[in-house]
């Protein structure tokens, strides 16, 4: 049995079946994908409204669309990008924005301390690393007060935060920062465009990865059955789903942690399975996707891509399809800007992002003919993106739990990943670890 339809489930549900197991999904949505979906422009184009970007060393997600024969494109990225501060505007050419030379040798400064540090963070047990406890004892922000030089290197490290893990620096524990980073190849890696997780896209939208899982497996994906209550006895577990229940040897949950603390245990969990979902909160982001014509900046010699140090928006891209028509920027709301923003109407949101894409690439681009746009916060079966952030003390004193299993009871989700945890390609990880760990018990 496997709980939650997402790509960390239905990866379970895969490499168990190709094990020889019967297995049963069971997904509280109208749909498969969890935190990737395909949403569409008026005219009917694709426009990913969850995870879509892949890149090199995510080997297992790329295997997958490969296997599942869907091609994939680069992210539009020819021509010069935009940074915005303090007033100024400058185009700039590669990862490195025009910044005052003390910014940026603060900034280069910080990273390569904090890449340093990270190295020396086991994947598999990050509190073990030798400063566990004084790293999950402060937060990033902490971090950044104490060793930054200037408030500008602070605010654009915010920014990558934030873009990130679409959270605070306040809100997260310097432990799980270093963690996460190092999982993803450090921080020029997770940053970036070109060699960076941001260089390609699944043609048709990443939620095909989903689709196609789901088509493949033997067994029964069932929607629309929200799990409610998983009992164990000596002989299984019972499933009570909405309008099922079932019984199997054993259950995968692959939810998010904080999904997964409100569903019903008998017996209930341990305290430390408990007390760590609790302590797992989920990022805050909204997604906003402009439509044009045509993609115009392009014409600018613009790659979409805005650096900006006010926001609300402080980060976009260019996402059109790969024929380059309709023209698509897309806008991210993140952290404080997104909860924020929340509070307000959609169409004060909406006039919020285009002015500021007018602000970045001029009065076109404050009038586009289309406007789509997903509050993931506002999504029930999510709680939030991109994943869960950890505050100090959630990794030292928890962290063993997250892929404990609880009796038969077996925890995936790519908050459990000790590779590229937090994206597509740990959810995959994550399905295929606890795939594994189940066929060598059963």
């Amino acid at each position: 049995m496997v709980v939650g339809a997402g790509l960390a489930g239905l990866s379970a549900a895969r490499s168990l079946e190709s094990s020889g197991h019967s297995v049963v999904v069971l997904e509280a949505r109208e749909r498969v994908g969890g935190r990737t979906f395909n949403g569409t422009t008026a005219d009917g184009t694709v426009v990913e409204l969850g995870g879509q970007w892949v890149g090199p060393t995510q080997d297992r997600v790329l295997a997958l669309a490969d296997e599942l024969d869907l091609e994939r494109f680069p992210t539009y990225n020819g021509g010069e990008n935009l940074v915005f501060y303090r007033g100024g505007t400058a185009r700039y050419r590669g990862a490195i924005p025009k910044l005052p030379a003390p910014v940026l040798a603060d900034v280069g400064q910080a990273q390569f301390r904090l890449d340093r540090m990270a190295r020396r963070v086991p994947l598999d047990a990050p509190w073990q690393a030798k400063r566990a406890g004084d790293w999950d004892a402060q937060t990033v922000e902490t971090w950044l007060r104490r060793n930054m030089r200037t408030s500008g290197g602070r605010g654009m490290l915010r920014l990558g935060v934030r873009a990130v893990f679409a959270a605070e620096p306040a809100d997260l524990s310097l432990l799980h920062f270093l963690f996460y980073s190092h999982s993803g190849g450090l921080l020029d890696r997770l940053f970036n465009v070109k060699d960076g997780a941001q260089e390609e896209r699944i043609v048709g939208g990443s939620q095909l990865l989903a689709l196609r899982l789901a088509e493949r497996l033997a067994g029964p994906v069932v929607l629309s059955a929200a799990t409610r209550r998983i009992t164990q006895d000596d002989d299984g577990v019972v499933v009570a789903a909405d309008g099922h229940e079932l019984r199997a040897r054993h259950v995968v949950v692959a939810v998010p942690p904080l999904l997964a603390g409100h569903i019903d245990y008998e017996p209930g969990l341990p305290p430390w399975r408990d007390q760590l979902t609790q302590r797992m909160p989920m990022g805050s982001v909204t997604k906003c996707m402009a439509v044009y014509d045509e993609p115009f900046w392009r014409g600018d010699g613009l790659t979409g891509q805005v650096t900006d140090d006010v926001g609300p928006v402080q980060l976009t891209f260019d996402n059109s399809p790969p024929s380059g028509s309709p023209g698509i920027l897309l806008a991210f709301l993140e952290g404080t800007h997104a909860r924020e923003l929340s509070h307000v109407t959609p169409d004060q949101r909406r006039e919020a992002v285009t002015g500021c894409l007018a602000r970045f690439f001029g009065p076109r681009a404050g009038t586009p003919l289309d406007y789509v746009e997903l509050q993931w916060a506002a999504e029930r079966w999510s709680g939030g993106c991109y994943g869960a952030t950890l505050a100090p003390g959630t990794l030292s004193q928890f962290g063993p739990a997250l892929r404990h299993p609880c009796g038969r009871i077996h925890w995936a989700g790519t908050e459990s990943a000790t590779v590229w945890a937090g994206y597509m390609d740990g959810a995959i990880r994550s399905g295929e670890r606890v795939a594994a760990e189940l066929h060598r018990l059963l």
